[in-house]
């Protein structure tokens, strides 16, 4: 089988930030990485779930919510995946420290009932609003 763009880059030498990772079928592919790969410090089952509970809410009721395809953590736990059409890295910059800003006010976990996720005692809001706060920094660093 053919190796997949994402493991064809070197994890090795991957930092933290915001990275266009790919565009396919006019869709970008944005690499939101929380933690540098392979270091030892990852974010926590229980964190990462609820930052995408955050984050794919707010993200799906911003002024961009059209142009957002997908939002969703990496296997690794060292990040997220955005997707999106028709935005430029500035526009996903503007967007991303909008969200994070937006995610760290919230003090309930959207769509944490039972009939709404399949996993619905495995979130962590603190933990989670940590690593939100900790990645905007990075995002206003950029």
């Amino acid at each position: 089988m053919d190796k997949i763009p994402s493991f064809s880059k070197n994890h090795d030498t991957l930092l933290v930030g915001l990275h266009e990772s790919m565009q396919m079928h006019g869709v970008t592919t944005w690499d939101l990485r929380f933690k540098k790969p392979n270091q030892g410090d990852y974010i926590s089952a229980k964190a990462l779930h609820t930052v995408e509970h955050l984050l794919a809410t707010v993200l799906r009721n911003s002024e961009q919510k059209d142009n957002v395809i997908y939002f969703g953590p990496m296997g690794c736990r060292t990040g997220f995946y955005l997707l999106t059409v028709n935005l430029n890295y500035n526009n996903v910059l503007s967007l991303l420290i909008e969200s994070f800003e937006k995610a760290i006010t919230l003090d309930e976990i959207p769509g944490n009932k039972r009939e709404e996720c399949g996993n619905y005692l495995e979130h962590d809001l603190n933990d989670a609003k940590i690593e939100c706060e900790k990645y905007l920094e990075i995002l206003k660093s950029l």
